[in-house]
């Protein structure tokens, strides 16, 4: 019990620190491809920082309830996770932390910020089921899905499930808002509508929202590297890299794609899960 205590207390601390460091590498890396010098590594937090001196405006106190219940969701998965509780609960939890989201965006009643949120509901009809087939896929592999459990496997998951592994990092794009599925909201300034979802955001409620955003971004990571991790040690050095690798990945596809319509993400996303995850399901049921 105090070990699970200790990890949950280390990703409370050392997420946002972890996250906001993941957010500079994606802008220097994004620079660098694009021939520019960029920010400094450690930008994101001079930027929640001065978000956090900043005079709030809302529209009404609902906003400010809905945006902290979006922190508060976020911060309860991950806890969650790295705490080795059961992955079918986590996901559960995580779909809950984007409705609050969602439901801070529509409480502005401003038009941006309403598109933002109707095209986050979109995205989210996009990467459900998957992230919800990445627990099934977990069970079928080990047996279990208790997070501590997934991790004390005699093999890396990614052995028999590598399909869900492929659907995963492509519903990554989406859940992360970058191109080619930057559409309720994004860090470029191509964005036609502004920065829909959080449009009507500001201050210290967009310091939370930022910060919220590292510690979901830190959660994903670390369930991409659940499919390396096994009891072996050596695995999850294997697994940190791997997750490296697949976030530059990710900072490499939002530089090189443009953006695609709605249509598009929704058809290639279920196309894609339709292919690699239910693909690799049917094997695992005919196996067992």
């Amino acid at each position: 019990m105090a070990m699970v205590v200790l990890k949950v207390a280390l990703y409370i601390l050392l997420a946002p620190v972890l996250g906001g460091l993941m957010e500079g590498l994606d802008r220097v890396v994004s620079a660098r491809m694009q021939g520019r010098q960029g920010p400094p590594l450690l930008q994101p937090f001079y930027d929640v920082y001065k978000l956090l001196a900043k005079q709030t405006t809302v529209v009404n106190s609902i906003q400010i309830l809905f945006v902290i219940a979006y922190l508060i969701f976020t911060i309860f998965t991950g806890s969650l996770f790295f705490g080795g509780g059961d992955m079918l609960l986590v996901f559960f939890a995580l779909s809950m932390s984007e409705v609050m989201m969602v439901l801070a965006a529509y409480s502005t009643n401003g038009p941006y910020s309403a598109l933002g949120a109707n095209r986050e509901l979109l995205q989210m009809m996009c990467y459900e089921p998957m992230i919800l087939l990445v627990a099934i896929g977990f069970y079928e592999a080990n047996g279990s899905f208790m997070v501590s459990e997934l991790a004390a496997a005699q093999n890396p998951a990614v052995f028999k499930i590598p399909g869900m592994l492929i659907g995963f990092i492509f519903i990554l794009t989406i859940k992360f808002r970058k191109s080619p599925f930057d559409m309720s909201t994004s860090h470029h300034a191509h964005q036609e509508m502004v920065k829909g979802l959080t449009s009507d955001i500001s201050g210290s409620n967009l310091a939370f929202y930022e910060i919220a955003e590292w510690y979901d971004q830190v959660l994903m990571m670390g369930i991409v590297a659940m499919f390396f991790i096994s009891k072996n040690p050596v695995s999850i050095v294997v697994a940190i890299v791997m997750c490296v690798i697949f976030y530059l990945m990710e900072t490499l596809i939002d530089n090189v794609f443009p953006r695609v319509k709605y249509i598009t993400m929704l058809i290639s996303s279920w196309v894609v899960i339709l292919v690699t995850a239910g693909t690799n399901l049917l094997i695992l049921s005919v196996l067992n």
